[in-house]
């Protein structure tokens, strides 16, 4: 198997005359090396169109002798390395890779925007070990591609288990934003990780059924179909825990909520008759003024007044469960 990684319009065109199977892989084309492509592999206007526009939903279009496919990988993220469009006090990036291939029987053209490291994995793999069959190429960039959301879902998992420790151990309001920033992540796998799934279930044969692809790897294909199954689940029971953990920090502020307020409302009521008393005697009754003509006498109304007020108090409060 031959690769070329820019438009080689001799070499293709001899090797498509001999049917001679190569992968194509081209980074960024622009509008010339895409009217290039149709020229030389006549592929369907809504094709190049789809092949022009980022943002496809993962999918698998049958076009006869070959077939466009839409397939997601996964850069793990860098630890402490900011969203493209966030400040770094936001937490890590998810990127995932979107690729472009028509698979055919007589060649395989990938395209991608920028540095496609999983496919530069599968390339080296192939040179090291010559594929057996044009199938088994097939196979070996669907997996690559899928296999890169494994160490993605580590590092989110990672992520999900520090931030309910530290819920646990010290909640805080700015525990929010990560929590935010983990659904968001979650939400943008599995936007591709589901599609992909639900693809590989209905289009497993429809991909070894391509014509003159030779079958011989069938199995590979359903190992694929396993991994996108581990994917998608994983994706599901970190959602799971992830609404745990919101649910845990909601518990726990309201339960310190609740706390605070009760030691206030303790506090409020403690002082609520004890302000009264004090109150009531600073005020110049003629019969208070009169006859309260001693500190003896002021401790012994007023003092004493506070005192058994405060002990009944305490009294009904631990009787009803309050203290």
């Amino acid at each position: 198997m031959r690769f070329l990684d820019h438009i080689d319009r001799g070499a293709i065109g001899e090797m498509l005359d001999r049917d001679e199977y190569f992968w194509l892989d081209l980074d960024a084309p622009g509008d010339a090396e895409i009217q290039t492509l149709e020229e030389l592999f006549r592929f369907h206007p809504l094709a190049l169109e789809d092949l022009r526009k980022k943002g496809q939903r993962p999918k698998l279009e049958d076009y006869g002798k070959y077939m466009f496919l839409v397939y997601y990988g996964a850069v793990p993220p860098v630890e402490g390395e900011p969203r493209p469009e966030a400040g770094p006090e936001e937490g890590e990036r998810i990127e995932l890779e979107e690729v472009h291939a028509f698979v055919s029987g007589g060649y395989l053209v990938t395209v991608h925007d920028g540095k496609c490291a999983a496919l530069e994995e599968v390339r080296k793999r192939l040179v090291a070990q010559p594929p057996s069959s044009e199938q088994f190429v097939v196979y070996r960039v669907i997996d690559g591609l899928t296999d890169t959301f494994f160490p993605l879902l580590e590092d989110l998992e990672d992520r999900l288990e520090r931030l309910d420790e530290e819920i646990f151990n010290q909640p805080s309001p700015d525990h929010l934003q990560p929590l935010t920033d983990l659904r968001r992540d979650l939400v943008v796998v599995g936007r591709v990780a589901t599609p992909q799934r639900d693809m590989l279930a209905r289009h497993i044969d429809d991909i070894l059924n391509i014509p003159g692809l030779q079958a011989d790897s069938r199995n590979y294909f359903r190992d694929i179909y396993d991994h996108a199954i581990r994917i998608s689940d994983q994706i599901d029971a970190y959602r799971d825990l992830l609404i745990g953990s919101r649910d845990a920090y909601l518990s726990v502020t309201s339960n310190r909520l609740n706390e605070i307020t009760k030691q206030l409302t303790v506090i409020a009521t403690i002082f609520l008759p004890l302000s009264f008393v004090v109150g009531f005697f600073g005020q110049n009754f003629k019969w208070m003024v009169e006859r309260m003509t001693t500190l003896t006498e002021f401790w012994a109304i007023g003092g004493g007044s506070m005192l058994v007020s405060l002990v009944i108090l305490l009294i009904w409060l631990r009787r009803s469960s309050y203290a």
